[in-house]
């Protein structure tokens, strides 16, 4: 058998780079591409003519390949799908896919501004909700406002921050010491995304109008933004001013060291009735919690915690309007430290979250 006859025997039952790139659909120089970085190896290259052939079953691979990389797919994520275990491809895949959706919303959202200066003006931004589910985000997010002096230094402290965005509406205010941030899912919403500064006085009067109405549309454009029903209209004056950057608040918060979960009402109830003056401070020994306060041994409070044991100080002024906003039987608490912010949940409304600032506790502060 001559050097002709044995490659052909090779090659039986294979296919040409050609015909296969057409099978699979992708280019030659493609095929050439992917052997040459090891993610799709031709099955037999003559060693004379360096010619590729497929085999029919690398098929499946071929077109993987191809529909990964038409999804943008990079070669290093696609090899882990490739090859990688399940687990694995299906975590990259995911990721891949948030990536996708956030840069298509950017690109519609910077698509739409140019559309609109086009046009010769901004189109709305809206998003309905319910009047009700309004009054209530207002009721809980409104308390955390700054008022009195720091209002007057610093106006933006003495409203409530509205962002329209896509499906979400979201609330938020802030006195330096507490801040509270209710999300709201919009039922419908277009327009690119906004925000606006209205007084909390403003906004608590916005909300009574609301509740009254089965469903309520948040509108901002350039002129302002305002409240809309199917019969009348109210407007939000927009107040001047720059609102604390929230979200670097929030993602700059450490991993808590200890969760406290407690009956809202109890815990509320014994800060309220035992603490005349001073902090309270709760003490956790990772089992256990117990409150004191200048004045008043700890007292054992029922409670399930976990994590390390610890002692954060708040001031009551500060701590119960946090609890009072909350909804449901139990409060959950996350503690990082005892200096840092201390996130106050609710298990039965997870779109609404306070941040409590501690204050330093009293054996310290009496060294």
């Amino acid at each position: 058998m001559d050097d002709t006859d044995s490659a052909l025997d090779d090659t039986a039952g294979l296919l040409g780079i050609g015909a296969f790139a057409r099978r699979v659909g992708l280019a030659p120089s493609a095929l050439r591409f992917y052997d040459d970085c090891g993610v799709l190896h031709p099955a037999y290259v003559d060693d004379t003519t360096g010619y590729r052939y497929y085999a029919p079953g690398q098929e499946r691979r071929a077109a993987l390949v191809r529909r990964l990389r038409e999804a943008g797919v990079p070669l290093t994520d696609a090899s882990v799908v490739l090859d990688g275990p399940r687990d694995e491809a299906r975590a990259v895949l995911e990721a891949h896919a948030r990536t996708a959706r956030e840069t298509a919303a950017a690109a519609r959202s910077a698509l739409q501004e140019v559309l609109e200066e086009l046009a010769g003006g901004a189109r709305a931004t809206a998003a309905e909700v319910g009047g009700a589910e309004l009054a209530s985000a207002v009721r809980q997010v409104a308390p955390a406002a700054a008022g009195g002096a720091v209002r007057e230094e610093f106006p933006a402290l003495g409203c409530v921050l509205l962002e329209l965005d896509g499906p979400e509406v979201r609330l938020v205010a802030t006195d330096r010491y507490r801040l509270a941030v209710r999300t709201l899912r919009s039922r419908a919403g277009e327009g690119r995304p906004r925000h606006v500064l209205v007084d909390s006085r403003e906004m608590r009067e916005a909300a009574a109008w609301a509740v009254l109405r089965p469903e309520v549309t948040i509108e901002a454009d350039e002129q302002g933004a305002r409240l809309r029903s199917a019969s009348a209209s109210r407007e939000l004056p927009d107040v001047a001013g720059a609102f604390p950057d929230y979200r670097m608040i929030l993602e700059g918060l450490p991993v808590p060291r200890a969760r406290l979960i407690a009956d809202r009402t109890a815990l509320r109830t014994a800060i309220a009735g035992d603490v005349r003056s001073g902090p309270v401070a709760l003490h956790s020994d990772g089992r256990h919690l117990s409150l004191s306060a200048p004045g008043l041994a700890g007292r054992p409070q029922p409670a399930l915690c976990t994590g390390q044991p610890l002692c954060v100080s708040f001031d009551p002024e500060v701590l119960l309007p946090a609890l009072d906003a909350g909804v449901g039987p139990d409060v959950l608490l996350e503690i990082s430290e005892p200096v840092q912010p201390v996130v106050v949940r609710s298990a039965d409304q997870g779109s609404f979250t306070t941040l409590v600032m501690p204050v330093r506790h009293t054996a310290e502060r009496q060294r």
